[in-house]
């Protein structure tokens, strides 16, 4: 009798997780942080201050822009050996500081709005983006990749004490590019992307009776307001 002893033999030496990729679907979740603004167009739009009778002309601008914090879910259907088709729903906490200006330079001091010169901008939106990620060639163990999409966002917070509010829907567009990282278990994936929102977010001072005479200048001198977004990302799959 000829007995013939067949061993099984890793296709790639040195690989972790050499059949990830094959999978049909996997799943996973994110962490990161943001750096959110806002593209702004003044409305050359003089106010009068009911206070003081003075007129002016009032120019916003994001002066700073302070790190957030987002986590995701990432569900991810493999299309083919390099393409894949990402949901990954999540939320994001962000905060933008817009100061106001006169059409001479000088910031607002005190009159004619309470807030003064600074209003702090909290958002935290729910976004449902829908990605197209395309992969190169594996190599050991690191892939890189570029990714693009988009979809729709919901803010679940907004603060309708302060003067400028915002809308609840944002529609956007993101592109991006990382590395997959693959280990024992799992598969780490640093991704940078930057999103840009459609969307007018500045809700009209039309209406808001809780908004003060003196305050109505923090609204009326911005025509239209939408997102911009930096996110660094760490994809656990």
């Amino acid at each position: 009798m000829l007995c013939v002893l067949v061993v099984p033999i890793k296709a790639q030496t040195g690989q972790n997780r050499p059949y990830a990729d094959d999978k049909l679907f996997h799943f996973g979740f994110q962490l990161g942080m943001n750096f959110s603004s806002f593209f702004i167009t003044d409305s050359e739009v003089p106010f009068t201050s009911p206070l003081t009778g003075e007129t002016e002309i009032y120019h916003a601008r994001v002066s700073s822009l302070l790190p957030g914090f987002n986590v995701g879910f990432v569900s991810d259907l493999r299309l083919c050996n390099y393409l894949n088709l990402r949901f990954c729903p999540g939320m994001q906490f962000s905060n933008r500081t817009i100061t106001y200006k006169t059409e001479s330079g000088n910031p607002v001091s005190g009159t004619p709005g309470v807030y003064g010169s600074k209003i702090d901008i909290l958002s935290i939106p729910v976004y449902l983006p829908l990605y197209l990620k395309w992969s190169a060639a594996r190599e050991g163990n690191y892939r890189p990749y570029v990714i693009a999409g988009g979809g729709a966002s919901f803010n679940v917070s907004r603060d309708r004490e302060k003067p400028v509010v915002l809308n609840l829907v944002d529609y956007f567009c993101e592109v991006g590019f990382g590395v997959d990282l693959y280990f024992r278990w799992f598969k780490f994936c640093p991704e940078i992307s930057y999103r840009i929102g459609f969307a007018n977010q500045l809700y009209p001072a039309e209406g808001r009776m809780e908004l003060a005479p003196q305050d109505v200048f923090y609204t009326t001198s911005i025509l239209r307001m939408t997102n911009h977004c930096v996110c660094l990302t760490f994809n656990f799959e």
